[in-house]
């Protein structure tokens, strides 16, 4: 490679890896691999070392990769909280060991499991737990505290404690939980996390401790960061040490004196990766004694006494028996492949999801093939690529009727799912009258999962329309369900009838139509049947309408369906009153409010109402454009970023001031 050539690809990769970082450290959300990610950053890796003057100081190759935050207070890390360099193959690990020995004689090495999770500081003084922090970019972290309190297995109080004891740890979720979480989201119309680790770095971030404490975290104590008034000297030593205090440990860490039996405790650990109920992503090999660590040193972003060895994912051959299509929750019609049972990470697998008809396309994938299959995350099973057709190979065709109500499929030209949009589809039953009942919705109380499954499971509800026919006897037939529950579910049936027409709107659970979205609709056609008779172009004229979602609504409301779902609703007796039309102006025509924070006597919903019928608009995020940020109590990120902006920061006593 020639030095211009390298120079554009440094700075293609570096672009990658920080946009990669962010998704990954910051949001919870990756749309890469680790193996990926890993592979460019090695690419990146060997292009600075063959072109040192490529080399920059802020270069991803040389910082921690996480960011400090402002979602949480900072933290500032006494003890840097490093990062390790990543080996690939045993003869990497062998180039470790030559380096090691070159500085140190007859090291000895410790290797434990390498956790894939959330890295976090805990610190205790007197055997008391104080503070607990993120790792961040490594200097700087988030404080963490109250969430780190809810885990069960960290211990808040040790006893024969020194004065001041930091430990660095691992935050997990294990499979189970983490599969649990993942059908609890998809029960609440929420974008599950797509591994283990995003699902305990999003769950140890959440500003409410109450749902931290709901998403059952663990943790792995792997390492002192600081100690007064105790001598340890060497890790193993400090392991034990920990273990006694009462932390949760690795379940088992060895000590090695060859390279040689360190790769065979490396391969040991791989193989027995499908039967941890936690997930890893490679394992440890540290330098035992302190004293030769300190030798070693370190360089900017790892230590050169520590090296993380990082398995690939292990990916086997198997030929796809049959394509299954099924329809999800919010009508996404979903493929599933079928194939020859094939033991992978563990277990035995034999479906996968393959996403959407593209996902096929672009893969060349044929009933028949032989296909590479790997698990994403050691737990999803996903097909990676085509291996080879086979004589028997047949092409798929994609169905054009949704197979549970054969209703005609519906594909967008700005997604590549095809979706199935009758309301009144049994397979989406379920999802779209919890959504319906929901609290900024028809507000039904009393209508929780539970008693919707019951109800459609006896055949009492097959569309919304049907909870407005329930009978009190019909509610109180069914399990956990007295007289008492079943008047009081009729009761909240009727009072929904007199809900706002955007409610009813939103309720219907239109694709891409929110709560703000129906309430722009309605406000622009003020009434039911001004929006059945409306054209697709009328609701691009809605201000802050785009065209997906003008799409969206003008195929929802023109199904015929849709319209029979009205009529019927409306015999029998949901009001669906028209909008009164908005006056002009208003003492807060032209601004725009960000709310953050718990009101003192509203709910946020409430301000947004009051300050839209007073002629302003309401925004999720902070920016320049914005005029005033009305705060309640626990405001976080958004606040501070308005008094760095230097916007108005009113309270809920102000803004009722303001209108009277």
């Amino acid at each position: 490679m020639q030095i211009n050539d390298a120079k554009v690809r440094a700075k293609e990769l570096r672009d990658l890896l920080i946009y990669h970082n962010h998704r990954y450290y910051d949001l919870d959300n990756p749309e890469i691999s680790d193996y990926e990610y890993d592979m460019l950053l090695r690419e990146l890796e060997n292009i600075e070392a063959e072109f040192p003057e490529l080399l920059t100081e802020d270069s991803v190759t040389q910082r921690v990769g996480g960011s400090k935050g402002e979602k949480f207070s900072p933290v500032e890390h006494k003890v840097l909280m490093e990062s390790l360099h990543d080996s690939f193959s045993y003869d990497e690990l062998r180039d470790f060991d030559r380096k090691v020995r070159e500085v140190s004689d007859n090291p000895q090495y410790i290797v434990e499991p390498k956790f894939d999770g959330l890295s976090v500081s805990c610190e205790y003084k007197n055997g008391v737990f104080v503070r607990g922090s993120t790792r961040g970019d490594g200097a700087v972290g988030e404080d963490v505290t109250d969430n780190l309190m809810t885990i069960r297995s960290l211990p808040k109080v040790i006893k024969n404690a020194p004065e001041f004891l930091e430990v660095r740890g691992e935050v997990y979720m294990s499979f189970d939980t983490f599969t649990n979480l993942c059908e609890q989201m998809e029960e609440n119309e929420e974008v599950p996390f797509k591994n283990p680790r995003n699902a305990a770095a999003g769950s140890l971030r959440q500003k409410d401790s109450k749902i931290t404490a709901q998403r059952k975290l663990d943790i792995f104590i792997f390492n002192i960061q600081q100690i007064e008034g105790v001598e340890l000297n060497n890790h193993k030593s400090s392991l034990d040490y920990l273990k006694n205090l009462g932390f949760p440990v690795a379940p088992f860490y060895s000590v090695f004196t060859y390279i040689e039996d360190v790769i065979k405790e490396v391969e040991r650990i791989g193989n027995m990766r499908g039967e941890f109920p936690f997930a890893i992503d490679g394992a440890v090999i540290k330098v035992n004694d302190f004293t030769q660590r300190n030798l070693l040193g370190r360089t900017a972003k790892f230590p050169k006494w520590a090296e993380a060895y990082k398995y690939p994912p292990e990916e086997k051959s198997t030929t796809l028996l049959d394509i299954e299509v099924n329809v999800g929750r919010t009508g996404a019609i979903t493929p599933v492949g079928v194939f020859e049972p094939v033991l992978l990470a563990g277990t035995t697998v034999s479906r996968a999801v393959l996403h959407n008809k593209a996902f096929i396309e672009e893969k060349g994938i044929m009933i028949g093939d032989k296909v590479i299959l790997r698990k994403a995350g050691e737990i999803i099973p996903e097909v990676v690529r085509l291996d080879a057709h086979t004589d028997s190979s047949k092409i798929f065709s994609f169905p054009t009727h949704c197979p549970s109500c054969q209703s005609e499929l519906f594909e967008s030209e700005d997604e590549a799912v095809i979706r199935c949009t009758n309301s009144a589809c049994p397979a989406q039953l379920k999802r779209h009258i919890i959504h319906f009942a929901m609290r900024d919705a028809m507000d039904i109380d009393g209508l929780g999962p539970a008693v919707i499954t019951q109800l459609i499971d006896t055949n009492l509800v097959k569309s919304f329309a049907d909870l407005y026919k329930l009978r009190a006897i019909d509610i109180s037939s069914i399990e956990r369900m007295g007289e008492k529950s079943a008047l009081n579910l009729i009761e909240a049936l009727e009072k929904s009838k007199e809900n706002e027409l955007y409610r009813l709107v939103f309720a219907l659970g239109i694709r891409h139509i929110g709560l703000k979205a129906a309430k722009l609709l309605c406000e622009h056609f003020l009434t039911i049947d001004n929006i059945l008779s409306a054209k697709s172009e009328d609701y691009l004229k809605i201000d802050g309408f785009g065209e997906i979602m003008a799409e969206s609504a003008f195929q929802y409301f023109s199904l015929a369906e849709t319209r029979e779902l009205i009529s019927e609703l409306k015999s029998l007796g949901v009001r669906m009153p028209d909008v009164e039309k908005k006056a002009e102006g208003g003492i807060f025509k032209g601004k725009t409010f960000v709310l953050t924070g718990t009101l003192p006597t509203m709910t946020r919903s409430e301000a947004s109402k009051i300050i839209e019928d007073n002629g302003g608009k309401t925004s999720s995020s902070v920016s320049k454009k914005t005029d005033f940020v009305l705060a309640g109590e626990d405001a976080g990120s958004k606040l501070i970023k308005a008094q760095t902006l230097g916007i108005n920061i009113i309270s809920e006593e102000e803004l009722l001031e303001m209108i009277k």
